[in-house]
C-alpha cells in the first residue's frame, strides 16, 4: 500500500514524457504503422485508404460526406482518399437519384476483391500489434481506447 502511495506521489510531482499518454499513443501508433506498412506495402494502400475501403464494404453505397464522418476524416482528406481510390479503379461514383448534386460512392468489383484480401492483412496487423498483451488486456485496451476517442 505504501509503495502505491509513493508511486502516485511521484507521478503527481514528476513529469516524465515517456509516461504521458500522448507519448505512449505515438509509440503504439509507430508500432502499428510499421506493422501495417510491412503487410500492405505490396498493395500500395495507406491506412486511410484501407479504412475507406472497409467502410464502403460495410455500408455499401454512401455519400462522400457520410463516409468521411464514418472514417473520422475531414472533407478535404476523404476527397483526396476517394479520388485516389477512384483513379485506381477500386471505387466508383454515381449521382444520387434523390439529389443529383450529391455523389454516392461504392466499391467496384475489383475493389470488392481487393478489400477482401486486405481485411485478412488487417487482422494480421491487429494481432501482431496487440501480441504483447493477453487476450483480456487486448479487449480492455480496445475498450479504453474507444472510451477516450
Amino acid at each position: 500500500m505504501e509503495e502505491t502511495d509513493q508511486k502516485n506521489q511521484i507521478s503527481e510531482t514528476t513529469y516524465r514524457v515517456e509516461d504521458q499518454i500522448g507519448f505512449l499513443l505515438r509509440k503504439a501508433h509507430q508500432r502499428a504503422s510499421a506493422l501495417f506498412q510491412s503487410q500492405f506495402s505490396e498493395y500500395q494502400t495507406t491506412p486511410t485508404q484501407f479504412s475507406t475501403l472497409c467502410k464502403l464494404k460495410d455500408e455499401g453505397e454512401i455519400s462522400q460526406n457520410h463516409l468521411g464522418r464514418l472514417t473520422a476524416m475531414d472533407p478535404a482528406t476523404i476527397q483526396g482518399v476517394t479520388r485516389r481510390l477512384i483513379d485506381r479503379g477500386l471505387v466508383q461514383t454515381r449521382p444520387d437519384d434523390k439529389d443529383r448534386r450529391r455523389m454516392l460512392l461504392r466499391l467496384t468489383d475489383e475493389g470488392q476483391g481487393v478489400i477482401d484480401s486486405l481485411i485478412l492483412k488487417g487482422k494480421s496487423v491487429t494481432k501482431k500489434t496487440l501480441s504483447p498483451l493477453s487476450q483480456e488486456e487486448q479487449l480492455k485496451l480496445i475498450e479504453l481506447l474507444n472510451k477516450i476517442s
